[in-house]
């Protein structure tokens, strides 16, 4: 049992703050990580906000990279000294899914069994399962992928939500190839992925949409060869212009509006794909004309992280990262202390960031 520092939402809408907390040794199947990095992500956000659940007090966190250091019983795929990126859905290898091989879709994710807990036994509930704005953290052992520890863990660490999110969108989910034309609508943390993800993928239109130029101007250096400000162009007529007139081969909507989803259908090619990677609202609703979901043809998705298998993307993204292939470093807008993260939400609000991220 160690007692560590962490960054605890105790309420809805109340700001946060740095507290002691209780981190138990691992049990069977379980890993203690000593947290190097950490970034800030929406998702964070939302749960401070009491948009995602109300087990408050939540410890925050998830998008992290560090060093095992202690495992319990039966663990066998990382040990201690292991540098490791943090994922939150350890798939199970035994759901219908995983048995039938496709296991980025695993049916029954799992994480650590026991509660890391505040001084007095109050539980916490991690985010994502994870909980990583803390000196150290409890995961199950599968929330653990190693990669090469050349990587600084403030870049490697964003592949562990967001980032992988927009990238497996395209690659993944989206299947964008060489050569094709890609539209990705909201270039935040999730869609500027995207782009970079279809950039590497090989494509050779890439049109960025947003209603924010900063977040445009970072989609062209990410690879973006064409930007939309769809505050004072419409979208859907100007993907089709970009695109011959046909529309784009893969349009990824990172934002998740009714609207923003119509246009992302809209601006499609004929037997093109949609895939939605942006999350929704609880009480979002679509209408579509069905006549034009047949008569398009193609494919709707939804991308779940992206589609990831954190053992086999994870490696391989940080290995193009370090060959220069790609540009994960890009995303780092700023690197602040484990006390600085009420204040990077207010960053993120403003939209001047695409990554805080906390060192530790």
């Amino acid at each position: 049992m160690q007692h560590v520092r962490g960054v605890i939402a105790r309420a809805e809408g109340a700001p946060v703050s740095v507290e002691t907390i209780v981190i138990p040794d691992p049990g069977p199947g379980e890993a203690v990580v000593k947290v190097q990095a950490c970034g800030v992500c929406h998702t964070d956000l939302h749960y401070r906000q009491g948009g995602i659940g109300d087990e408050f007090p939540y410890l925050l966190g998830h998008e992290a990279a560090g060093i095992v250091e202690s495992v319990g019983p039966g663990v066998t795929e990382v040990g201690p000294g292991d540098f490791v990126v943090l994922n939150w859905r350890a798939v199970c290898g035994r759901c219908r899914a995983c048995l039938r091989g496709r296991p980025w879709y695993c049916f029954d994710t799992h994480n650590a069994t026991q509660r890391m807990t505040l001084e007095d036994g109050t539980e916490l509930s991690p985010a994502l399962g994870i909980g990583a704005f803390a000196d150290k953290t409890l995961v199950a052992a599968g929330q653990c992928t190693r990669v090469d520890p050349a990587a600084e863990p403030e870049v490697a660490g964003l592949l562990g939500c967001g980032v992988m999110a927009g990238l497996g969108a395209a690659v993944n989910t989206g299947g964008v190839g060489r050569g094709d034309s890609v539209a990705v609508i909201g270039c935040g943390g999730v869609g500027s992925a995207a782009v970079l993800g279809s950039r590497t993928a090989g494509a050779t239109t890439i049109v960025a949409v947003d209603l924010d130029e900063r977040k445009l101007a970072k989609a062209r250096e990410l690879g973006a060869t064409h930007t939309v400000n769809a505050a004072t162009t419409d979208p859907v007529a100007a993907v089709r212009d970009l695109t011959g007139g046909h529309g784009a081969d893969v349009v990824i909507d990172a934002v998740g509006t009714p609207a923003t989803y119509e246009q992302a259908f809209q601006a499609r090619d004929l037997a093109g794909t949609v895939v939605l990677v942006g999350v929704p609202a609880p009480d979002a609703r679509l209408s579509l004309p069905l006549a034009d979901v047949f008569g398009r043809g193609g494919s709707l998705k939804s991308s779940w992280y992206g589609d990831c298998l954190p053992s086999r993307d994870f490696p391989m993204l940080i290995d193009l990262y370090l060959q220069g292939r790609l540009n994960l470093g890009a995303f780092v807008s700023e690197t602040i202390p484990l006390d600085g993260v009420e204040d990077a939400f207010a960053t993120m609000r403003d939209g001047d960031v695409l990554r805080s991220v906390v060192v530790l």
